[in-house]
């Protein structure tokens, strides 16, 4: 099986986020224009319920196998590895049952109670088949992570996006004369079909490359894997923590957002509606750059872990350093372009630039977003999982409570939710970095905070330049992609310049060793 180092594990997991993305977006685009705003609220309101049971299903397994198979790997012991997948497939395939059999039966009063739109049941219906396919397919990517290997997964995401763009507008289209609420049923059942797709492709690989046999001796590896279960488990239960709180999180959102907006004079229907348009037109823009930062912080576990079991500080804080550096830079030109071009950006991809204003009051603070997953890896590939599950703890808190004061005022209403999440983003990447500072002293220098504040404000001085020409005469879609592409272009300048990257970085990918050379 080939390995690949991190850089070049990290810019295969990114070339295959930017696809799904791409995909993602196109999914998104069919949904919000066939469906509507009203469609997007349901099919919304019922993703959080998915997220919960599947973290529930998982238990932090992922994680937990990407760090023990690397740290088995290392040493050779393929009786380690096979031990890590067998308890893992046994522990997910037995939650995937109980989780979906459960909410399955909770779905009517998740609905009708806690989301106040009994339309949401059917969504919460078709997507329930999810979890045990989710459960298997998690096991498999933890694998391919540990042996540092991430061609498959990144395939295995191309594969899960296409499939379900491929069917989405099928069965909306199909099922939209029945209701809105069937129409959002059948986007979920896309989702299905891609997430199968996904597992088969996975299974086949690990099949053709894997290097012991499951089914061999099944019960024996089973019951002498005690120890192995603990490792796991020291792990994955914190991790697991984090997920949880940030999933409950999420799922009591739309809960309390029905409900403050309610106490506020705003009507159930409208206030989906709102809501719709903040997490199904904004917050997906707000996440673009977050599939650069994923994937830096999957191939920043395997290769963290490495080097703690080395003792090699050095490398751990260069790591660390290095995360944040791309992840601000992929994150700071989302930041400028979104806020200074939220408008045009949403009419032309949605038809309607109504959620604009939530735009250009959380991007600056989402900026901060960017370093918190890669700051989170960092905590648990150096077994810190349990602070980073405190801190997400407090964040979740903090904003649940400034979601529910604010939102609850008549003067906030809907904006109320948005200035919550942007607090709670600020607050849980600031714990992170302190909780980094506590246990092994990591901190960002001076010199790289000017750097990181004078990369934003030189590209914002130049996309306010470049927006004034926008709003000229004459201006359309493709002077807006024109405009755009010239600010990128401008903003990889001053990445070289800034050092945010650099040529000994670049020449650890083959594909440009001999160009940069």
């Amino acid at each position: 099986m080939t390995k690949q180092t991190f850089l070049q594990g990290t810019l295969i997991l990114i070339m295959a986020g930017m696809i799904t993305r791409l995909l993602g977006f196109i999914n998104r685009l069919v949904i919000a224009r066939v469906m509507g705003e009203e469609g997007v609220g349901l099919y919304m309101m019922a993703l959080p319920t998915l997220f919960l049971v599947i973290t529930l299903t998982q238990l932090g397994l992922p994680v937990a196998i990407s760090k023990r198979v690397s740290e088995a790997e290392a040493k050779n012991n393929r009786a380690k590895v096979k031990q890590i997948l067998v308890v893992s497939l046994l522990i997910t395939g037995v939650t995937s049952i109980v989780f979906t059999i459960g909410m399955v039966m909770a779905a009517p009063f998740i609905a009708t109670t806690l989301l106040t739109d009994e339309r949401t049941l059917y969504p919460l219906i078709a997507i329930s088949p999810i979890v045990p396919i989710t459960a298997i397919s998690s096991v498999l990517k933890g694998y391919f992570q540990g042996r540092q290997n991430m061609k498959p997964q990144s395939y295995a995401l191309v594969i899960e996006q296409f499939v379900r763009i491929v069917f989405v507008a099928f069965f909306v289209k199909l099922l939209l004369p029945y209701g809105v609420e069937f129409a959002a049923a059948g986007a979920m059942f896309s989702v299905i079909l891609g997430e199968l797709a996904s597992m088969f492709y996975l299974a086949g690989m690990f099949k053709r490359l894997k290097v012991i046999r499951i089914r061999h001796r099944f019960f024996h590896y089973l019951t002498a894997s005690k120890n192995t279960l603990k490792e796991l488990f020291s792990i994955s239960l914190p991790s697991t923590g984090s997920r949880v709180i940030g999933n409950i999180s999420h799922f009591l959102e739309p809960i309390l957002v029905a409900q403050s907006l309610a106490i506020a004079g705003i009507s159930s229907s409208l206030a989906t509606k709102q809501y719709g348009e903040l997490t199904g037109y904004v917050l997906p823009l707000l996440f673009l750059p977050t599939f650069i930062t994923n994937s830096l912080s999957i191939a920043l576990v395997p290769s963290i872990s490495a080097a703690d079991a080395r003792q090699n500080k050095h490398m751990i804080d260069y790591r660390i350093h290095q995360s944040i550096r791309i992840s601000f830079a992929s994150g700071a030109i989302a930041t400028v372009v979104l806020t200074l071009f939220a408008e045009p950006i949403l009419t032309y991809m949605y038809g309607t630039a109504n959620a604009s204003h939530f735009l250009v009051l959380m991007a600056p603070f989402f900026i901060l977003l960017y370093i918190q997953s890669p700051l989170q890896a960092a905590l648990q590939a150096l077994d810190l999982a349990r602070p980073a599950m405190w801190n997400s703890l407090i964040g979740a808190v903090v904003k649940l409570a400034v979601l529910f004061l604010l939102a609850s005022n008549p003067d906030f209403g809907i904006n109320g939710v948005a200035i919550a999440m942007s607090v709670g983003v600020v607050l849980v990447t600031f714990l992170h970095l302190t909780s980094l500072y506590k246990e092994i002293g990591f901190m960002i220098a001076g010199r790289d905070l000017f750097k990181m504040g004078l990369l934003v404000a030189l590209t914002w001085l130049c996309g306010r330049f470049l927006q004034d020409m926008f709003t000229g005469p004459g201006s359309n879609l493709f002077m807006l992609i024109l405009i755009l592409a010239a600010l990128l272009i401008i903003y990889i300048i001053l990445l070289f310049i800034l050092r945010f990257l650099t040529k000994d970085e670049l020449k650890q990918i083959p594909v440009l060793q001999r160009w940069i050379s």
